[in-house]
């Protein structure tokens, strides 16, 4: 099974920007998306369908913000749209499919960085989201997590971390939650393959931060313990251009 998450900053402004070429060229048997920032009427699933692919949506109830996809080869045995807490899934951030004994939930984490009130938010988020997993887990095991986390993990994981105190997605609870995760038997797939530094997701569109790969690695895909095993690769697709954000991959056998 080959795994892709991509956050696309607006899948309609993605499409305009050879996508769906993309996605033919990678072939994931499973593409979960983030902040599609569109309607299920503005996404014209017909382009994946003649890819093979169909279309599971979760968007916001404000229109133009956040929204989750699950765009698959292999047919689910069951979709779940949110996670029961109606506030979130009313921002459209949670959106999980099981394949048979395999689950993948696809996940968009708020962003905390436009104050103190969106930073209460995300920490609210991410407790609920927590709970949300280990009952989950309780009955599905071997679980793939993939999504925007909007938190860098490690120093490894940030451009000059030295500069970056008390700056939202690098803050020591949001960095704790993390370990918490990880703690619970869950593994950052891409630090199994790759132990590299200056291996980002995500560059600010502004100061030419791309170009100088002064990025964050806020991007995952946090596999259960249960399918260490089953590993293939991982890796961060950095060549892919229709975002900020690029995608990061993940196999198993």
């Amino acid at each position: 099974m080959k795994i892709i998450s991509y956050n696309v900053n607006g899948i309609r402004a993605a499409l305009l920007k050879n996508f769906t070429e993309w996605l033919t060229n990678e072939n994931p048997d499973v593409l979960c998306l983030q902040e599609t920032k569109a309607q299920p009427e503005q996404i014209d699933t017909m382009l994946f369908a003649e890819l093979g692919y169909t279309s599971y949506l979760h968007s916001a109830e404000k229109k133009g913000y956040s929204g989750v996809a699950i765009i698959t080869k292999q047919a689910p045995d069951k979709v779940v749209i949110g996670m029961q807490h109606k506030g979130f899934d009313s921002e459209g951030r949670v959106i999980r499919a099981d394949f048979g004994e395999i689950t993948v939930v696809c996940v968009y984490i708020p962003s905390g960085s436009s104050g103190e009130i969106r930073q209460a938010i995300k920490m609210d988020f991410l407790n609920e989201f927590a709970v949300y997993i280990a009952n989950l887990r309780k009955t599905r095991p071997n679980i793939i997590v993939c999504g925007d986390y909007n938190i860098c993990h490690k120093p490894i994981d940030i451009n000059h971390p030295e500069r970056q105190n008390g700056v939202s997605g690098f803050l020591p609870e949001e960095r704790a939650w993390l370990d918490q995760l990880e703690a619970t038997g869950m593994i950052d797939s891409f630090r199994v393959f790759d132990q590299r530094a200056e291996q980002y997701s995500w560059w600010s569109y502004r100061g030419g931060a791309r170009y100088r790969n002064a990025g964050w690695r806020i991007d995952y895909n946090w596999v259960s313990e249960t399918l260490r095993k089953r590993l293939i690769s991982a890796a961060i697709l950095q060549d892919a251009i229709h975002s900020d954000h690029c995608p990061v991959l993940v196999e198993l056998v």
